[in-house]
């Protein structure tokens, strides 16, 4: 990070649990094995083990187990895009970002030296 910078909260996508798939996850698949269930329902709001997060595309494909029943909680997931809160969040960051440092003033030299860090120090030349 360079020095100076702002840090700013960033929201992560979770990506859809399928190999190979980068798609951002609409869904969540779980399983209740004592009723040979599959539950596909909307996006967890945490990551869970045991449950398998799906892009738009793999939820409508996927399909239960034989002699196991599916049930979709609605029936179509779609991937709304960035909240309103998303985009004011994403805004006030870049104002913050944009706004100009107030940098301290330098303290005043003394006694000819010019810095100091550590043990060493920079004098200021004679002629």
């Amino acid at each position: 990070m360079a020095r100076g910078g702002t840090v700013c909260p960033v929201i992560p996508v979770r990506q859809c649990s399928r190999t190979a798939c980068a798609r951002a996850s609409v869904a969540t698949l779980t399983y209740v094995y004592s009723d040979s269930t599959a539950v596909l329902g909307p996006l967890a709001v945490n990551a869970e083990p045991h449950s398998y997060d799906l892009c738009g595309l793999h939820s409508e494909r996927t399909t239960a187990p034989r002699g196991w029943e599916i049930v979709r909680l609605t029936p179509a997931f779609v991937d709304l895009g960035p909240t309103p809160d998303d985009i004011s969040a994403l805004a006030d960051a870049v104002r913050e970002a944009g706004r100009p440092k107030h940098l301290a003033e330098p303290e005043p030299v003394q006694n000819g030296e010019i810095g100091r860090r550590g043990h060493l120090r920079v004098l200021r030349g004679e002629g």
